[in-house]
């Protein structure tokens, strides 16, 4: 018995067979293999095609069909995972009508500012759990005054894993959790966020049906299953956005664990087990996957822009030429904790949400010429970032959450010794990481949404744990040291 995931992002669409009974994928496959186009007719605007996701699901699910010799009739329950936050407009008869405004798009700020500072932040905050923001309600909002006549054609609204389930299944619907990232979930009254409806003159018809995230949401019809080479009938039984399900991937299930991620930016998305919001809307609150009416489960996420990118500049511009990343942090290694008194910034790539939306730039502070090298720098660097990090893990404490344990992906800068050991470190979290990624959660998620998995720990029983990295309660003061002195400059900025 095989579970096919789908991961559709912004870049690609990827698709991956799992056996439920391993847990190993078998097969997976992605497209296009170049960067998928993103349309920006104005500065700041960035839309796709919905159809253009579907065109690349369908190669994607050709090849992996291909790849691995699975029949069709074996796939028992079908996953999806999503880019967030994105618009899909249809009408009565499913059809698109116009692009996809997505994550990046900020043409929608102005519209949730002003209904931030016109509903009040007590309201929004206690409600939503954060500003509406650029997020779907307010992109609405932008068609509905720019677009009336493709405002007025609306039958359903939807997120991309929406739209895709659509296509699978014929049936429109979504979850809560889905409904949250897009401001129109109320946590208070636990339904639909009518005050922000009725703000934006939004009628409730607009809203699809929704379903739980672990159940069946439909079943591929006859034309799905032609196009796809899949057989009818087959259940689509999870959805959720790429951040959420990252976490699902990492079995990030429970308050006080965290999935984080290191790219060119960096991620940190933690579990609250209660009902609760920062006051300055530094981080954005959304439903977990297993947030329920009865079980408070909400994902608090933390987006920092400049992390990875501060390496990669560190190596084009500090290292000779040639030297490979894994070099680098064998010359980190050289210097001390702290890295002699080295404190680096690393928020040049653009305004920070968690600085409340300052672009402050890049700093590095405390150098001294007569006694550091490129080595104290890099591991400045390394450091800097997992400070900012800490800084974040700060903010989701005083949310209430109690941080234990942090999941990650063997990738990026999770792969420096330096960059793992400090940020175990300075955080007391133990940390684990793994083999996995969004499209084979997908396919998890839906093993245990059709009742094949009993719960999460079933479903990835069988995920491949690489490594353990515990805090070395040895360097612990080092460790707070060069933190507080990396925030005394914070402080200042």
């Amino acid at each position: 018995m095989y579970l096919l995931g789908y991961d559709i992002g912004s870049s690609s669409v990827k698709a991956s067979l799992v056996n439920s009974e391993t847990g190993k994928c078998v097969a997976s496959a992605f497209y296009p293999k170049t960067e998928a186009e993103i349309i920006a007719v104005h500065p700041g605007w960035a839309e796709q095609k919905p159809e253009m996701w579907w065109a690349n699901l369908k190669l994607a699910t050709e090849a992996v069909m291909n790849e691995s010799g699975v029949r069709k009739e074996d796939i028992a329950a079908i996953g999806i995972s999503y880019q967030m936050h994105g618009l899909v407009c249809v009408d009565k008869n499913q059809q698109v009508l116009r692009p996809a405004i997505i994550w990046c798009d900020s043409r929608a700020v102005p519209y949730g500012e002003k209904a931030f500072n016109t509903l009040g932040e007590e309201l929004c905050l206690s409600h939503l759990l954060n500003s509406p923001g650029n997020f779907t309600a307010s992109k609405l909002a932008w068609i509905k005054e720019n677009e009336p006549d493709v405002y007025a054609r609306i039958d359903k609204i939807m997120l991309p894993g929406d739209y895709i389930a659509m296509k699978l299944t014929g049936e429109v619907c979504t979850t809560v959790s889905g409904l949250s990232e897009g401001m129109f979930w109320d946590f208070k009254n636990n339904e639909v966020a009518k005050f922000l409806m009725e703000y934006y003159g939004f009628d409730n018809s607009l809203i699809a049906d929704i379903k739980p995230t672990f159940s069946e949401q439909g079943r591929v019809t006859a034309i799905a299953a032609a196009e796809l080479g899949l057989k009818e009938g087959t259940p689509v039984t999870y959805r959720a956005g790429d951040q959420p399900n990252n976490a699902l991937s990492l079995n990030v299930f429970n308050p006080g664990e965290i999935a984080s991620t290191a790219g060119t930016s960096g991620v940190v998305y933690g579990v609250n087990g209660a009902v609760n919001y920062d006051p300055k809307s530094r981080v954005n609150t959304f439903a977990h996957v297993n947030h329920t009416a009865d079980q408070t489960r909400l994902g608090v996420l933390l987006c920092i822009n400049g992390t990875g990118i501060l390496n990669s500049w560190v190596k084009r511009t500090v290292v000779p030429a040639g030297v490979s990343y894994a070099e680098m942090n064998d010359m980190a290694a050289q210097a001390p904790i702290g890295a002699g008194g080295i404190s680096i910034l690393p928020f040049g790539n653009g305004a920070e949400r968690m600085l409340q939306n300052r672009e402050t730039g890049c700093s590095i502070n405390g150098i001294n010429f007569n006694l550091h090298t490129r080595n104290h720098i890099i591991r400045a660097a390394q450091e800097g970032i997992v400070f900012s990090f800490k800084y974040g893990i700060d903010i989701m404490e005083g949310m209430g959450m109690d941080v234990h344990k942090i999941h990650a992906g063997h990738a990026n800068m999770f792969l420096s010794p330096i960059f793992r050991d400090t940020l175990a470190g300075v955080t007391g979290a133990t940390i684990e990481l793994y083999d996995t990624d969004g499209s084979v959660g997908a396919a998890k998620g839906a093993g245990i949404g059709a009742g094949i998995y009993k719960d999460n720990n079933e479903a990835f029983a069988t995920l491949d744990k690489l490594a353990v990295i515990e805090p070395d309660m040895a360097n612990k003061a080092a460790y707070e040291d060069a933190y507080q002195r990396w925030l005394s400059y914070m402080n200042k900025i």
